[in-house]
């Protein structure tokens, strides 16, 4: 179906988590149905962008969503100079302008300097410059029908102000991001939380990441103390995932928070939803190891979100062990207790990539931490599935020698079995990476397994 021309907007942003916002402003344009166009103007670090959007209904549909963004305005004018705005702006449509200027309505205009504080004189220069506007309508600064606003850029550097804005604007404000979703559902007020226990903006970009919209089924294989249910549930998705740890799916044992010894007997995930009105989207937590799959053979989930544990802050583990499995067959399963080993990194990440082929649907999306040790660190260690397209790949900092990337894949075409000897060698390459983060060093033994790996793959792939 044929599009109208696209409108110019801007849309300014929170200067955090830099590298997480274009994949989130790149996944909401296109959940609202439009398509991020290569001809934006988009300097990447600026907290301004000038995005082309078809509507003005889907630039508040994808203010209804982010929390990376602050505000978005219908841009009318532009310059590196004040001259250049005024220009700009007497070549705006002026039958754009005019709904929004009759004599009838009320109005403000207000001014927001980037990396530098403005004198109440200097607004007051600026918004009489505008005289030259065709404004009708009456002053009103409480409660205007329409708000206006002159953006601008002093650039990024805090000790090196220029006199004069890099770059001007001037716009309609459309609509606000929801950046008060990190303060309201920050984890500080949070009922059930643990030692890992997901920041609630990122919990909030993961779900961006991974589209999650109303009605989907979304699952966490690691859920720990369920922090990524919640944002997901927040937007309407139903929530379900497993852990290996009973006590946390239960709400049992030791307390998480400071200065308290146990957890309260409601302390729980669903307490948590609850918290926040979502209690109708959980569907419910079981006690699983990720490694051996519970569920039934065919496409269940819509998305797959999840902090795999990578031995930081909780240990890697999974059920059984070659010995404890001879010995619970020879015995049969009436009153066995599973024991647990470790978890290596690289078979984590082979089981969750493998699962999420099996049991996405097609289009579905999964989003995952990977740990990284910075000085091994190329694009080359991501881990593949040749039934999973790589969406993007995001870093955030750790220490000065680790830190994770958030991987965001998306399913694009079915499952197959003979699939598995490639992932093989691809997880043989993956294990000696995964080697190195935990040791944080290099080893021989690793720079040579993963070396004879990387043949082996190219090969198998060419």
């Amino acid at each position: 179906m044929a599009r109208g021309p696209l409108s110019r907007y801007l849309l300014l942003l929170a200067q955090e988590n830099l590298e997480f916002r274009l994949p989130e402003i790149e996944a909401l344009l296109s959940l609202c149905g439009g398509q991020f166009s290569s001809e934006q103007e988009i300097r990447i670090n600026s907290p301004f962008w000038i995005l082309n959007i078809p509507s003005e209904d889907m630039a508040r549909g994808l203010m209804k969503r982010t929390v990376c963004a602050k505000s978005i305005f219908e841009l009318w004018g532009q310059g590196k100079s004040a001259e250049e705005l005024h220009t700009s702006l007497k070549n705006y449509p002026l039958e754009k302008m005019v709904p929004y200027l009759q004599s009838d309505s009320t109005y403000k205009i207000c001014i927001h300097a980037f990396n530098k504080t403005l004198t109440q004189e200097e607004k007051i220069e600026r918004i009489d410059a505008l005289g030259f506007l065709p404004f009708d309508g009456k002053v009103n600064l409480k409660k205007p029908e329409h708000i206006f606003w002159i953006l601008e850029d002093y650039g990024m550097d805090p000790n090196n102000i220029p006199q004069k804005p890099l770059y001007s604007y001037f716009g309609r404000w459309i609509a606000d991001g929801q950046r008060e979703l990190i303060e309201s559902y920050s984890v500080k007020r949070r009922h059930f939380i643990g030692n890992t226990s997901m920041d609630a903006c990122l919990s909030f970009i993961m779900a961006n990441h991974g589209r999650v919209k109303a009605n989907d089924v979304v699952f966490d294989p690691f859920v720990g103390t369920g922090g990524l249910l919640i944002s997901s549930a927040h937007f309407g998705a139903y929530v379900c995932g497993t852990d290996i740890d009973y006590n946390t799916v239960h709400g049992l044992g030791k307390a998480s928070r400071k200065n308290q010894k146990w957890r309260g007997p409601d302390e729980n995930i669903r307490a948590n939803l609850r918290q926040y009105g979502l209690e109708k989207y959980y569907l419910d937590a079981l006690v699983s190891d990720a490694s051996k799959p519970i569920w039934r053979k065919g496409m269940l989930f819509d998305k797959i979100i999840t902090d795999p544990p990578y031995g930081i802050r909780e240990a890697t583990r999974r059920t059984g062990s070659p010995k404890e499995i001879v010995k619970a067959m020879e015995r049969g399963t009436e009153n066995h207790i599973s024991t647990s080993s470790n978890y290596h990194l690289s078979d984590i990440f082979f089981d969750l990539l493998n699962f999420a082929a099996e049991y996405l649907v097609m289009g579905g999306r999964l989003v995952y931490w990977l740990p990284v040790y910075k000085p091994e660190y190329t694009e080359e260690i991501i881990p593949q599935q040749p039934c999973l397209k790589l969406i993007s790949n995001c870093e955030q900092m750790l220490s000065s020698h680790t830190s994770r990337r958030l991987i965001t894949m998306e399913k694009v075409k079915e499952f197959e079995v003979h699939l598995n000897f490639l992932l093989f060698l691809q997880r043989l390459a993956e294990e000696a990476r995964a080697n190195a983060f935990k040791n944080k060093s290099k080893t021989i033994k690793s720079e040579h397994t993963i070396a004879a790996a990387k043949v082996i793959l190219k090969k198998s792939r060419g």
